[in-house]
């Protein structure tokens, strides 16, 4: 599939494919216009799944009610690190990353998501994205 803009929306997140451990498939909402990302998870108390924000190369918990993980991507969708950020701090942009995925906190260590492994991103539709863009 070639290269496109991302776009905000719904699919799934893919952690685990062609790695030979088990796969997980996760609900996943894209952020990707500035509103969306400005947003984000600010005034929820939980997150089904995860929410991918692009671009973004850091994050802030200002103003949020729970905990959360953050996993930093690079182009690749290949995870740089993984943070878990309590409500009211400021995270550090990591220069390698493009992407910055956030869920529920203690989640992606469940999920297997740790620094060195690929995700992909399924949206809804069967479209699937990799790389720096999306369908």
């Amino acid at each position: 599939m070639g290269r496109g803009r991302w776009r905000d929306g719904r699919g799934r997140l893919v952690v685990g494919a062609g790695s030979g451990e088990p796969v997980t498939t996760v609900p996943l909402e894209i952020a990707a216009s500035y509103r969306a990302r400005t947003k984000g998870l600010l005034g929820r108390d939980a997150l089904d799944g995860a929410m991918l924000l692009t671009p973004a190369s850091g994050v802030h918990t200002f103003g949020m009610r729970m905990p959360i993980d953050v996993a930093y991507l690079n182009r690749r969708l290949t995870v740089v690190t993984v943070r878990t950020m309590k409500p009211g701090r400021l995270g550090l942009p990591r220069l390698r990353a493009r992407h910055v995925l956030e869920a529920a906190a203690g989640t992606m260590t469940e999920w297997g998501l740790r620094a060195g492994v690929r995700v992909a991103v399924e949206r809804e539709g069967g479209e699937g994205a990799g790389g720096d863009g999306a369908a």
